[in-house]
């Protein structure tokens, strides 16, 4: 335990730098997975050739985003994103230890990497050390991040209240007590534990039948997860979108978003009208109208 908060705690100031960078494209992919397109879609081709109706990419959205609220407007929501991912960094461990779950004790490097025929067994406990871990992690995480998503989703409302950390942590509460720092959080998990689930069982079957180099296993499972990652992306969507529903911000009542009593709700609504799958690319974005739209 005290190896794997060792490595959490080295890779804490590489994270901290990679999302103060990437925040402004996690920004504009947060308002595109609540439905926000304040920019018309234009006349263009698909990359077959075919006509279609394309959005903005995440470069003019930020763009639109600069004009709206200068260059520091494009933070907006990061503090809470920093507080998140220090207090999983610093606490998943001491969590784990405090409520007396056994952890499973992993090599470094793993058996699934060095051994020449990898156990089934390994793979097990591998997934089930990962799974207690970001179930953990993602528990910790997200009251932070619900407030990170809320204070993003202001923009679209121009909401004051939602505009600062302290305000929006007091707006969270004022509108859903303190269950309010949890909206969301069933999908998030569920997301995550399928993704690791489908992982491992894929990489067991890859590295048995295909990867036998000892050298190369070591990216199987990364190369696995950004796969299966794009299947279970739509539990991303629904967990930003209930995080926000039902909120005193505009971006989370009609007619900017449904109403979503339940985030099975909110799941079926979304795929129904074939927006579940929205901020998935932040380059070549199609318009895809919704159902009730065509009606």
């Amino acid at each position: 335990m005290d190896e794997i908060e060792k490595e959490r705690i080295a890779a804490l100031p590489s994270q901290i730098l990679v999302t103060t960078i990437c925040h402004p494209m996690e920004y504009a992919k947060v308002l595109i997975q609540l439905g926000y397109e304040p920019l018309a879609p234009r006349r263009s081709t698909t990359l077959f050739g075919r006509p279609a109706m394309i959005l903005p990419n995440v470069f003019q959205y930020i763009k639109y985003i600069k004009a709206s609220d200068g260059f520091f407007g494009c933070y907006r929501g990061l503090s809470a994103r920093m507080l998140g991912l220090i207090a999983a960094s610093q606490l998943t461990s001491k969590v784990i230890v405090a409520v007396g779950i056994d952890l499973p004790e992993i090599n470094d490097p793993p058996n699934i990497v060095t051994d020449d025929e990898p156990k089934v067994e390994d793979y097990i406990k591998l997934g089930r050390r990962d799974m207690i871990m970001q179930t953990v992690a993602v528990v910790i995480a997200h009251p932070f991040h619900v407030v990170s998503v809320r204070m993003m989703a202001s923009f679209i409302g121009k909401e004051e209240h939602y505009s600062s950390l302290l305000g929006a942590i007091v707006s969270i509460y004022k509108d859903d007590g303190i269950l309010g720092f949890l909206h969301g959080l069933i999908p998030k998990v569920l997301g995550d534990l399928t993704c690791l689930a489908v992982t491992g069982v894929l990489a067991y079957y890859v590295n048995k039948y295909f990867v036998k180099t000892k050298d190369l296993r070591y990216y199987t499972i990364p190369l696995l997860t950004f796969i299966t990652s794009t299947i279970t992306y739509p539990m991303v969507v629904v967990s930003t979108c209930m995080a926000v529903a039902g909120s005193s911000l505009k971006a989370g009542n009609p007619p900017a978003m449904p109403n979503y009593p339940s985030w099975q709700v909110c799941w079926r609504d979304l795929m129904r009208n074939k927006q579940h799958k929205r901020g998935s690319s932040l380059i070549f974005r199609y318009y895809i109208a919704p159902i009730s739209a065509l009606q």
